[in-house]
């Protein structure tokens, strides 16, 4: 079985789907492994790289021709073929009408892999979001005219600034790590009660607000979507303690729906100036009702940050994890070098999108307006 890996052509994708280290796996299991001429350059990893590990370096038209599956960040822009085997990140809930269904290709979708245990290591939302909530911070930090950490000098002492982080997922949690790391004080809020625990044990503020949660996560463990009375609640109530922030970042995403407005116009208003929103689910219509994805905008002096597929600006961690994620889900239907899907894993059958020329996913299919699959 010949594995293709793509070189990314969406601008500003500087990520890799695999890297030389995953292609020695992919090897041991007895997979051949085509890989386009300048596929990690972006990431930092040359050709001669992919060679020393086993790899064949092709142009796009061989590994077309060539390769079984095609592994991918974005959705792969050469054409597919009958059973042919597509891995990347295709959104199907966001953008269902473009899943390539109709080539006969057989599609998997990275971001719907179910937040089980056993599918942790194959789990890229989680890989890529780490890095997001990290960096940022980062972004903020630089944003913000005044220094994270407290400071004391001959010339007096200088306060810490105050940070909020809006979601305590993956990104959250790590912004809140990354924030105390740099020594500011942090407090977070998130509608799921049950990860307080989490966010303290970072040494972080748990934000406490009188709302009526109720069932607020999904059974993988994502913030489900609430009412529009209740986000209205939420943010009358949530407007007392951004006014206090020098810095805040919002992290709150979910999965196939535009991101909730968590901080109005006038909330951001009643921020002093110099304080800075980094928004990270810009990409999903953002958490501020000021944010422009790609953008860093000033209102009334408060910088608002749309940064934009974040991870991919730390494209060569981004890389190894995303490697390590494909490699893991690959292998996990291989045996023997060969495909065995079976579609009595959840992990096979929660990311399978589409085979045999039609969608084959429930949610997916929900979301076209179609029926059960094969009726």
């Amino acid at each position: 079985m010949i594995v293709g890996v793509l070189r990314e052509v969406a601008a500003g994708e500087q990520r890799v789907a695999l890297v030389p280290v995953g292609v020695a796996a992919l090897k041991k299991a007895k997979l051949d492994v085509l890989v386009e001429s300048g596929a990690g350059v972006s990431a930092g990893i040359l050709d001669q790289a992919y060679k020393d590990n086993g790899a064949e370096v092709v142009t796009k038209e061989d590994i077309a021709n060539r390769a079984d599956v095609l592994v991918s960040i974005r959705p792969p822009t050469i054409p597919l073929k009958k059973g042919q085997l597509s891995i990347a990140v295709f959104d199907p809930l966001s953008l269902p009408s473009e899943v390539p269904a109709a080539t006969g290709a057989t599609i998997f979708s990275l971001d719907m892999v179910p937040r089980t245990t056993r599918a942790q290591a194959m789990d890229v939302l989680s890989s890529q979001a780490n890095l997001a909530g990290y960096l940022s911070v980062l972004i903020g930090s630089t944003e913000l005219k005044k220094i994270l950490p407290m400071m004391t000098t001959a010339a007096g002492t200088l306060a810490p600034a105050k940070a909020l982080i809006l979601g305590a997922g993956v990104a959250g949690l790590q912004a809140i790590a990354t924030a105390r790391r740099l020594g500011a004080v942090v407090a977070a809020y998130d509608v799921r009660p049950v990860v307080k625990e989490q966010v303290e044990s970072l040494g972080a503020r748990f934000v406490e607000l009188p709302l009526e949660t109720g069932d607020s996560q999904t059974a993988g463990g994502y913030a489900k979507a609430m009412g529009e009375e209740f986000y209205a609640k939420q943010r009358q109530l949530l407007g007392d303690v951004l006014a206090e922030m020098d810095l805040v970042v919002t992290t709150a995403a979910i999965p196939g729906m535009k991101a909730p407005i968590l901080i109005t116009t006038a909330m951001a208003e009643r921020m002093a100036p110099g304080s800075v929103i980094v928004d990270i689910a810009a990409e999903r219509g953002g958490n501020c009702e000021l944010t422009e994805a790609g953008k860093t905008i000033v209102h009334n002096g408060v910088k608002i940050c749309g940064p934009v597929n974040l991870s991919s600006n730390l494209a060569t961690h981004a890389s190894q994890l995303f490697s390590k994620n494909i490699q893991t889900f690959l292998l996990n239907m291989v045996k023997d070098g060969q495909l065995a899907l079976n579609l009595e894993d959840p992990i096979v059958s929660g990311s399978l999108i589409a085979k045999d020329g039609e969608v084959v996913h429930p949610q997916v299919r929900q979301k076209l307006g179609l029926g059960e699959a094969g009726s």
